[in-house]
């Protein structure tokens, strides 16, 4: 990308962050947390968190660089959520351990996480669905389908990441259970197929050092497996949420505060900066020419 393009990208960047006000203030809040927690961790010495924190800031922009480049309106509602979501994800669930201290954060993440991505997939069936260049309809239960099928898809592919994370870094992205029974063929005694039970395990020793957890550790598979249930839960909430949209063609207020559509071409801002910028170079050029006939 040449300096020029940068420059209209960056002009059209504070364009859209200003254009809602409510969202920008929440943009501008998190962002300011974000900084004053990457100077604490700095100085803390977790240089980990300070590259995590950094990270945010870039994924902070990603909801304003996806309406510039790809022409999408956000709903102010869904750009706030996106926002918060990262911070409640990275910030809170990272580095202050909100994954930890509180249960029920992951989860309900992964809930929240399927519903956003079933209204994102449902727009992109919409507005596909409105195209005047097509000339088929969708059903309501096909994009309502589709939707969910999209939201099951990010899911899993966020549990393929996770898994890797885990498998050659070394990370616990998928974070353990303790079970106080297991069952497993590989317990059979006779070298069968039949699945023995261990039950009431209360102590595991591990080459000759207990564990002290008070049972059994599994490796992370309840976890990706509750994950990808609670994004199922959010995933069918929005996509009938969309049926019933669709069914009653966009009369639904609830609906459309989640649903991304094509920019306005007084929203498009990109094109606006580009445009300006190309009709002030033609008039710097004509005025350069004008001084060179007169010379």
């Amino acid at each position: 990308m040449n300096k020029e393009k940068f420059d209209n990208m960056k002009k059209a960047l504070g364009m859209e962050l200003r254009e809602h006000k409510s969202s920008f203030i929440v943009y501008v809040v998190l962002r300011l947390l974000v900084i004053i927690m990457a100077v604490l961790q700095f100085f803390n010495g977790n240089f980990e968190n300070v590259f995590l924190c950094g990270l945010t800031l870039i994924l902070l922009l990603m909801p304003s660089m996806i309406q510039i480049n790809l022409r999408i309106e956000l709903p102010t509602t869904l750009e706030i959520i996106i926002l918060l979501f990262i911070f409640a994800a990275e910030i809170l669930g990272e580095i202050q351990a909100y994954y930890i201290i509180f249960p029920f954060w992951d989860t309900m993440l992964h809930t929240l996480n399927g519903f956003l991505a079933a209204a994102i997939g449902f727009a992109l069936v919409d507005i596909l669905n409105r195209e005047e260049r097509f000339t088929f309809k969708l059903s309501p239960v096909f994009m309502a389908l589709v939707a969910f099928c999209f939201s099951m898809t990010i899911g899993v592919l966020w549990e393929f990441f996770e898994c890797s994370m885990d498998l050659f870094l070394g990370f616990d992205m998928q974070k353990d259970t303790v079970l106080h029974t297991i069952s497993s063929v590989m317990l059979d005694t006779n070298g069968g197929n039949r699945p023995t039970a261990i039950h009431n395990i209360t102590s595991v020793i591990l080459n000759g050092q207990e564990l002290g957890l008070g049972g059994y550790l599994d490796i992370g598979l309840l976890d990706t497996m509750k994950d990808l249930f609670v994004n199922f839960v959010g995933a069918v909430i929005f996509s009938v949420i969309g049926f019933f949209y669709i069914k009653r063609r966009g009369k639904g207020r609830f609906a459309k505060r989640f649903i991304p559509r094509l920019k306005r071409e007084e929203a498009d801002f990109l094109t606006i900066v580009t445009d300006e910028q190309n009709a002030t170079k033609d008039q710097e050029d004509k005025e350069h020419k004008n001084e060179k006939d007169r010379e």
